[in-house]
């Protein structure tokens, strides 16, 4: 039936206008090397046809008219169940999450959630009030007791009723993420219980209101990092500086623009944090004069006064408990290991995490990213090239190991 090598995902799709937004997370799932099986329930295909994500799929969409027809070896529902290594019901409308809460089966879609064993994502999508109802979160807070399921929050804005508040699906970006999340764990919540503090982005040193010192990070692998660490189950705090994206459903983000406030939010949120990641690109130094105006370009210094700037991660390591895993990051050029073995040792760190910025497709403003792990045990972990997420998944494995 299919590839066993190729990570295998099949998408439920539920009755509601959301339903358009799948096409875009069939057809990125493909593209990324992952096979494809969708089924539609039949509201569904009022919002979108079997064949627009037949097509997208490169597979036959599946209906309940599939289901009734004896038309296969074994029971469809049975097979599909196998199949799946995860399964990802988008939009979870209030109808379907009532039938999975009270284990109901009527339909392809539910019979083979029912038929399988491996992780579901839901990713609910409906009108404010809907979702609000009592006996809808009821249902949903029952259905998530189940270990196998996993939760995604609905986002807020303008609905398609017009309705502004709580309903909206998640974008497909993010649910591609947990789903990718989902295939590297099989479902594991090893941060269950466990708040992950982290630090993302690059900050900015002003000298006046327009011209700041700062350096090209993006904050993608501390999003990476806090996707990764919520979709093992933990409670995120992100401390995050100017970046192009959006924080994640679910994590608490806290924006900050400079090395002085990253530190006063790091350090405000550290002593309840269990985890902390420092991947923030903190500026080491900072103009010693501030104007408040812009300076005219006649008016710019020739020598511009420097000085230090705080040197978070080493206060951190000073304070941290011994309850506490505390891990930074090293951006460096040629040899990546003897800086990052210094930093290890003379900030107290539990583990370094040494990447290159002088290689292709790593480091700063890259999708992908590589590196060397290093912990205070002398175990080292090579992360060859791979997507951030991966790599983020790649070094929770590693220092979750023994902690």
């Amino acid at each position: 039936m299919s590839n066993p090598k190729l990570k295998r995902v099949l998408v439920g799709v539920g009755g509601g206008i959301a339903a358009y937004k799948v096409c875009e997370l069939v057809s990125t799932l493909f593209k990324s090397g992952v096979e494809v099986r969708v089924i539609l329930t039949d509201s569904a295909q009022k919002f979108v046809t079997p064949l627009t994500l037949a097509t997208l799929s490169r597979h036959p969409a599946y209906t309940d008219n599939d289901f009734w027809q004896a038309t296969h070896s074994r029971p469809l529902h049975i097979e599909l169940g196998e199949w799946a290594d995860v399964i990802v019901i988008a939009p979870l409308t209030a109808n379907t999450l009532a039938k999975l809460a009270y284990g109901m089966a009527d339909n392809l879609l539910t019979n083979t959630v029912l038929a399988s064993t491996c992780p579901v994502l839901l990713a609910p999508a409906m009108n404010t009030d809907m979702w609000e109802q009592l006996t809808v979160q009821r249902n949903w807070q029952q259905l998530l007791l189940d270990s196998r399921y996993h939760g995604m929050s609905t986002a807020s804005g303008l609905l398609a009723c017009d309705r502004v508040g709580a309903g909206r699906l998640a974008e497909p970006p993010e649910i591609l993420a947990y789903i990718q999340s989902l295939l590297h764990t099989q479902g594991k919540r090893d941060l269950a219980g466990k708040r992950v503090l982290i630090s993302a982005g690059g900050t900015r040193e002003h000298f006046d209101p327009v011209r700041f010192i700062g350096n090209p990070s993006t904050g993608k692998m501390g999003l990476a990092l806090a996707q990764a660490a919520l979709h093992r189950g933990a409670s995120v705090t992100m401390v995050n500086c100017p970046a192009s994206w959006d924080v994640p459903l679910g994590v608490q983000a806290i924006s900050v623009l400079s090395a002085d406030q990253m530190q006063q939010a790091m350090l405000e949120y550290f002593p309840n944090a269990d985890l902390i990641v420092m991947s923030a690109a903190v500026a080491d130094v900072k103009p010693k004069d501030y104007s408040t105006e812009k300076l005219p370009k006649r008016s710019l210094p020739q020598v511009l006064p420097l000085e230090p700037v705080p040197d978070i991660i080493a206060q951190l390591g000073q304070h941290k408990q011994p309850h506490q895993l505390l891990i930074g990051f090293a951006a460096q050029t040629g040899d990546i290991v003897t800086p990052a073995m210094e930093k290890l040792q003379s900030k107290k760190l539990d583990a370094i995490v040494a990447n290159p910025i002088d290689q292709p497709d790593s480091g700063f403003g890259s999708d992908q990213n590589q590196a060397i792990v290093l912990d205070k045990q002398g175990r080292q972990l090579e992360i060859t090239p791979c997507s951030k997420l991966e790599m983020a998944h790649q070094l929770f494995d590693f220092v979750i190991t023994d902690n």
